[in-house]
This record gives C-alpha cells, structure tokens and sequence, in this order.
C-alpha cells in the first residue's frame, strides 16, 4: 500500500449554513443564493450520479456577482465528519430547504468557518511561494549542471566549446526569464496585505521562516546526562543485584508495583531514542521528513533535541529509582516511600501537558493532537503522521498494559496498603488490562477503514485484514492464558502464524516496497538510498526474526535466574527495536514514492473554487 503524507483535495465536505431572514451577531453576509429553479435542477443533477455521493455532497454551489463559486471545507473533524454524514443521510433536498429561501434571500458565513477557510488560503499561498522557490532553484540548478558537463566535456576533449553554448543557453528565455521572481514578489505582496497586516516583518515569517539553530549547548547537555545515566543505571544494577530484586526469589511487592514503572518509562525512552536515530539517518540520507510528517521547519525537533530529552528523562527516571531502592532495601516501607514511583509517572504527565511555553511546547501538543486524532480515528481524516504514530503504538501494548496497571494502583490508593493484586484479580480492571492489547489495532483499523471511505482504495480494506489478524492472535494468547489447553495452544499457534506471514508480507512488499522480482536491483526495489544492498537484505532477516517473538508465549523460555518480567521486558525492548528499524524503511520507500511523483509541497484544499457556468 502507498500511504499518502498529503491531505487529498478529492474529499470535502460540504460549507452548510442555514440562512435566516436577519444576520446575528456571530455571522457575516456572503453573496446573494441561487434561484429556486438553479437550486432544483442541482439537486436533480446530485441525484443523477452515485459517485456524486459523500465527496461531491461535501460542497455547494453559490452565486456571487454573476459567478458560481463552490465552497469546500475538508472532511478532517469529528464535527464536520458528523455534519457530512448527517447530510448524507437526510438527503439533499432537505438540507437545501435549510440553506435556501425565497428568491433574493441573503446568504450567511459563520465566523468561525470563514476564519478557518481563511487558514486555508493562507497556507496555500505559503506552498505556493514554496512552490515557486523550488522551480527558481531548479532553474539555478539545470545551468550550474549544464556549465560543469561543459567544463567536463571541454577538459576530456581539449576544446573550447563552453563560451560559444554558455552564451547562447544564458540568454535563453529559461534563464533569462524574470516571471518566477514577479511571481513571488506578487505572492509576498498580496499575503502581507490580506494575512500581515501589511508587516513585511510577518510576511517573511510565514513564507521564509528561518529553522531553528542548533546550539552547542545541546550537545554538551546530552553528553553530561548520558554520563548521568550511564553512572546511575550501574549503580542501580549493582545494588538491585545485591538486593536479589531480579531473579526467580525476588521481592514481590517491589516487582509488582515499582518495576513496572521503570519497565514502562524504559520501554518509552528507548524508542524515542531510536526516533532520534531514525532523524538522524533521515538526515544524513537526505530523506524529506519534515515534508512527509508536516513538521513546521521552525518548530521540528531536531536529532539533537530528541536525545536530550531521552537522557534527561531517564538519567531522572533512573535517579528517582535509584534513591527508592535504597529506601526499600533500609526497611523504609512508609506510604511517602511507595508513593515515589506514582509522584514521577505524575510529574511526567504533568509536564506533557503543561500549558506553559518551556520544554519543547509545539512538539508536545502536536504529539497530544497526534494521540487525540488516533483515538477518535473515525472522525478525523488520517494523514501520514497519524498512522505512523498508530503503528508505533502496536508496538508499545507492553509499555501501555505497565500504564494502566500503574495508573490503577495509585489511583484506587493500593499503594496505602501494598495490595498489588487489587489490579490484577478485580474483574473490570483485568478486562481492560486485555482491552489494551487490543485497542492499538483496534485504532489502526479504523485508521484503514476512515482511508478507505475517503480514497476509496481496496488496499486499504487489506491493510484491515493484517489488523484483524493481529487481533485475532492477541485473543487466542489471551484465552490461552486464562486456560492453557492443547486445543488453545494450537489455535495459538495458528492465528500467530497467519498473522505473522500476513505482517511480514505487507512490511516487506507494501510499507518497504521491497521484494520486487522483476526490479534492476534484484529482490529489492528500483530505487534504493542506501549504497549497501546487503543491508536491505540483513534488515529484512532481522526483521522476519523479531517479528517471531510470539513464540515465548508458546515455549516459556528461561534466561539463567532472571524473573519472567524481565525477560518480558526484553522481548518488549525487541519489538522496539524493530519497529525502530522499521520505521526508517518505511519513510525511505515514502521518500521514494514522494520524489517519483514529483511531490515536494503539500497540497492545500481551497475553500472555494470558480466552476463553468453551465
């Protein structure tokens, strides 16, 4: 499956705004309505064509000044999702009989979404100044190619042929054209006097924003907190081994309700750590992220800002369980000393949703929006950061089920009185403890289900089916677990293996777009970033091993004295891995895709277009 990072303009969602006879307060007239008869012999054209259905009943036609204009607002909220639907099902004419009265009745605009399909245009005359400086530089580059195969043919030859062609091909209406430059200039122009207020100073923050520097600051702090880290991690390993806390004797009530703290918040890090290295390999291979992800060039953590927020997190995280495990092993046992591990899981979410404009603030709301349009996957239009963010999140069910299980502990106060079990043995908090393995593909398959309502592409509906699976093998490892019989363990078996090839198929051939037998680079694809081909290969093994880490759940395998949870923990700490692995390949092939289709700026949906009269 190709997986779009733009917003398509193929669905829209109807502009509907009832009209009244007198415009309040929150309103503002727009244009004069069409004709009784017009409106009619719309509504008949509407019902003439099924594919007219939900994409082309998302917009309407209007008259304004003796010109139809049709006004589109994209199908990307709940609310407007909800309204598409609605109209959809009550029919046109009804909602028509809303929108229209009398001939010569006023339209009305709400403000609020005239100020949003003001967003819109601004943002499309942005990508068209972008637009704009990347044909400029094209054009700056195809000369500099055409001087230097020139000078090159020259030096083989021993001729002198640059002079005659350079002259000819510089005064070239390619080159010599100044339309480009007029172009941005009337771009800039208009956006400072319709968006700017005219401040030149605003303008040039919209359309040539400036990135972010890098400061050595930064580096220096990543290098003192990994050796924070790094110190600290080694002393709480020697004295944890001391204390006999990680093997098959170890303290109970400290595994069951501190370790899933520092189990979850590892299993965090870890894969940001890898989103940092995933940056920087994006970076240095030159594969356009910030485009395919949307990321503001201004406000984008850099590979940098990543690892400094992964080594400070866990040189805390470590520190603060550092200091509990020394309390534990003195005999400390007070309700304050088992509240720490809740106090910092309080802290970090606290600071996650922190309203004030320090650490990182654009990147953590943007990441709670992210997690916001995944939970509510029906209603918001999926874009290529949305259900990447999904797949990590099928990747963390361990790192989620530590979560709740710490959220239900400290919440229903179990900490007081240390009874670990309340969580693990009360009916409706097991349920749910099993509803999380389920809900990350749960979301992604309604991710597959909203994309294929808009774009209408069968592979969608497959792309469903590898999450369907997945479910399906999570309840059949559940229901082994409650009750371990010959027949489970078979049917185990089964869904894991079914749902494993299916996996493996789709991330080598769809989301890697490798495995192509008939390509100039065998078994790969045509097109590779990396030089190394052995790579892709060695890539694909790995990842065909680790996607086999189900298999624990049928051998129950051992590793020396260590208790069952770490060896949870490190499997859990593979598929991160893999997903790490994973996650670079999958933006490569995107990249691809992006250049091969000639996709370098986003395309904007207009509010409003000019249609034919008919």
């Amino acid at each position: 499956m190709e997986d779009e990072s733009i917003k398509s303009t193929a669905e829209q969602e109807q502009f509907l705004e009832s009209s009244t006879c007198e415009c309040q307060n929150n309103e503002v007239q727009f244009c004069d309505s069409l004709p009784t008869q017009d409106v009619s012999e719309n509504s008949k054209n509407f019902g003439r064509s099924e594919d007219f259905k939900l994409r082309r009943l998302s917009s309407r036609l209007f008259n304004c000044q003796g010109k139809n204009l049709k006004i589109n607002i994209p199908l990307t909220t709940p609310t407007r999702t909800i309204s598409a639907l609605t109209y959809l099902l009550w029919g046109d004419m009804v909602s028509q009989s809303k929108m229209f009265g009398a001939e010569n009745r006023k339209l009305h605009i709400n403000k609020t979404k005239l100020r949003h399909a003001e967003k819109m245009i601004r943002g499309s005359y942005v990508e068209l100044f972008k637009g704009l400086g990347y044909l400029r530089t094209y054009r700056n580059l195809n000369m500099l190619a055409f001087v230097k195969i020139l000078k090159k043919f020259d030096k083989l030859t021993g001729k002198q042929i640059l002079p005659i062609y350079h002259k000819v091909v510089e005064s070239s209406y390619f080159n010599s054209s100044d339309k480009v430059f007029k172009l941005m200039d009337e771009v800039e122009d208009l956006f400072t006097k319709n968006f700017a207020d005219d401040n030149k100073r605003k303008t040039l923050q919209y359309l040539k924003p400036n990135q972010r520097k890098e400061s050595h600051g930064v580096t220096f702090f990543i290098g003192l907190f990994t050796g924070c880290f790094i110190v600290l991690f080694i002393g709480y390993c020697i004295m944890a081994h001391i204390g006999g806390m990680y093997n098959g004797q170890s303290n109970t009530i400290y595994m069951e309700t501190v370790y899933p703290v520092l189990s979850m918040f590892s299993l965090l890090f870890l894969h940001v750590f890898l989103y940092g290295c995933n940056i920087f390999m994006w970076r240095k291979t030159r594969i356009n992220y910030s485009f395919i992800f949307e990321f503001s060039p201004t406000k984008e953590l850099k590979y940098r800002d990543v690892f400094l927020i992964c080594t400070t997190s866990m040189t805390t995280v470590v520190g603060v369980m550092f200091v509990h495990l020394s309390l534990t092993l003195k005999g400390y046992t007070s309700t304050q000393v088992q509240a720490i591990p809740g106090i910092l899981l309080m802290i970090f979410v606290l600071v996650l949703v922190c309203p004030i404009n320090i650490l990182y603030q654009t990147s953590r709301y943007h990441f709670l929006r992210t997690i916001r349009n995944i939970i509510l996957s029906p209603f918001y239009k999926v874009v290529m950061v949305d259900f990447f963010m999904a797949d990590q999140l099928c990747s963390q069910i361990p790192m989620l089920r530590s979560l709740e299980y710490m959220t239900c502990y400290y919440v229903t106060g179990s900490y007081k009185t240390q009874d670990y079990g309340y969580c693990v043995t009360t009916t409706h908090f097991r349920d749910l403890t099993y509803a999380i393995s389920f809900i990350p593909y749960y979301w992604r398959a309604l991710q597959c289900a909203r994309r294929w309502f808009d774009e209408g592409e069968a592979s969608h509906l497959v792309n469903l089916g590898k999450y369907l699976s997945a479910m399906l093998a999570a309840g059949s490892k559940i229901a082994y677990e409650k009750e371990k019989t010959i027949s489970l363990l078979s049917l185990v078996v089964v869904m894991s293996s079914t749902a494993t090839v299916y996996q493996l198929y789709w991330d080598f051939v769809k989301d890697w777009g490798l495995l192509q037998p008939n390509s100039k680079n065998p078994w790969l694809r045509n097109e590779l970033i990396l030089r190394c081909k052995f790579i892709y290969f060695l890539s694909m093994g790995l990842n065909f091993v680790l996607r086999l880490a189900w298999l624990q759940t049928v051998l129950h395998s051992t590793i020396g004295n260590l208790d069952y949870r770490v060896i949870s923990f490190l499997l859990a700490a593979l598929e991160v891995i893999r997903r790490g692995q994973w996650n670079f390949y999958r933006l490569e092939n995107e990249h691809l895709n992006n250049a091969g289709k000639f996709r370098a700026v986003k395309t904007i949906p207009l509010p409003f277009h000019e249609v034919d009269q008919e």
